[in-house]
């Protein structure tokens, strides 16, 4: 009988459990994610609309003739690329990329298409990888994102490093969409570590832009290379919210709400300070640009509001629900929306009428406070004492990688990355990756001879 009398109390509790989870749910929305984030500015966020229709060009087989060229077209010079790869030339060991000499913005492009459903080998390099197998300068990253970006450098290294000395005041960038994100991040993490194969360039002169990026570095990586790596999120995006590791990920495509939906129950009940304190827990890499353009309960979409930081806790950790989780996602909606808050901030620039000189101002400043901002994160880091936020990992929960075991070409490029630092203290660590300027305001070291 007593029995009896406790299942009503034990059905009251579940459903005070559900109906808790989906209040908590329901009303959380893209904007908590950004709420107490900067603003950001045309001068930084400039990049991210060209280097979308960059990517998406790859995508073409003619680009004089191009099938899918958004309103306006790509605005590239067939003439400008210098090569094209696809699935033939990379053998499914990397996706399909070009090198673009943008001569109008003074940038050499490397750029890197999305996931191919219809390709096999796109899911065999998301499907090596197992949590916490490889390790890389300190942290943890995907390991088959890793390979392909290693493949790319070796394929790649002679002619970029032509093209860097050639035209030694152009900037070289990697940037890619979901997939491709991931392997253009981890390229130009490799090539951080191994400068000295593209003529020793400085550090300062490469940058990746990240579109849609996959969570694929551990978070002391994704903070450390904040300084080099940009990623672009579209308001309810779930791929750089779902933790899930992507091999998962898409072994489910055909039952992607499904999994969202699972993943939204595991994450509510897991504390933060938890996630922080899994070393092996992957996270989209670097400074964060979150574009913003839906609220609770109101409908339709408003004017795109950019929002940007370099943020150690909060990194998108909780999955939105929301219908438009999935299509946030496409590069084509993404290149739009960005090019929209482009055009708005330009707008909001030309009604204030800043001069030229308050400009180059402005950006002088801007690049002070993303050096503040990148070293409080940190800092922040290290106050938080998440595991190895500064040196290795000391208790080894990681399968130990035989480099001799690959080819010779793939120990060259990766073999960098299991260099092993002494822990060192804070002072020591802002020491070694800052320098105080003439104005007396500390800014990054020129040359680093292993990154931060």
């Amino acid at each position: 009988m007593s029995i009896l009398c406790g299942l009503p109390i034990l059905e009251c509790v579940y459903c005070l459990a559900c109906a808790r989870w989906a209040w908590k749910r329901c009303l959380y929305t893209a904007g908590h994610d950004s709420e107490n984030w900067g603003l950001a500015t045309a001068e930084e966020f400039e990049p991210v609309p060209r280097l979308c229709r960059l990517i998406l060009a790859v995508y073409e087989e003619d680009l004089r003739h191009p099938l899918w060229a958004p309103p306006g077209g790509y605005g590239i010079n067939p003439d400008w690329v210098i090569v094209r790869r696809t699935y033939k030339d990379t053998n499914g060991r990397a996706p399909p990329y070009a090198i673009y000499l943008d001569h109008d913005h003074a940038d050499i492009v490397l750029s890197f298409r999305g996931l191919n459903l219809a390709k096999e080998s796109d899911y065999a390099v998301l499907l090596d990888n197992k949590l916490g197998q490889r390790k890389f300068d300190g942290g943890y990253v995907h390991n088959g994102l890793l390979k392909a970006a290693g493949f790319v450098l070796d394929a790649e290294c002679e002619l970029l490093r032509e093209l860097v000395e050639k035209y030694s005041n152009y900037k070289l960038t990697f940037a890619g969409h979901s997939f491709g994100s991931g392997v253009a991040a981890l390229l130009v993490m490799v090539v951080a570590q191994n400068r000295d194969r593209l003529g020793d360039i400085d550090r300062r002169r490469i940058r990746c832009y990240a579109i849609a990026p996959a969570r694929c570095v551990s978070l002391n990586l994704a903070v450390r290379y904040a300084d080099i790596i940009n990623s672009v999120v579209l308001q309810d995006d779930f791929l750089p919210r779902t933790a899930t590791p992507l091999e998962d990920i898409f072994k489910s495509l055909f039952c992607l709400p499904c999994l969202l939906c699972l993943r939204c129950m595991g994450d509510t009940c897991i504390p933060e300070e938890k996630m922080l304190k899994d070393p092996r827990r992957l996270y989209a890499p670097g400074r964060l640009y979150h574009i913003v353009e839906r609220k609770l309960c109101r409908l339709g979409r408003f004017p795109p509001v950019v929002r940007t930081a370099v943020p150690v806790d909060g990194r998108f950790e909780r999955i939105v629900l929301s219908c438009t989780a999935t299509s946030d996602h496409t590069i084509i909606w993404i290149e739009r929306e960005a090019q929209r808050a482009l055009n708005l901030m330009l707008e909001k620039d030309q009604v204030m009428g800043i001069p030229p000189k308050q400009k180059m101002e402005r950006q002088e400043t801007l690049a002070k406070e993303h050096t503040e901002e990148y070293k409080a994160a940190l800092q922040k880091a290290v106050t938080l004492a998440v595991p190895h936020a500064y040196s290795p990992s000391p208790y080894g929960t990681f399968e130990e990688q035989d480099e001799s075991s690959g080819t010779s070409r793939e120990a060259s490029v990766l073999g960098s990355s299991t260099k092993i630092r002494a822990r060192e203290s804070w002072d020591e660590l802002v020491g070694r990756l800052f320098e105080k300027d003439d104005t007396g305001q500390m800014v990054l070291k020129k040359s680093q001879s292993d990154g931060p």
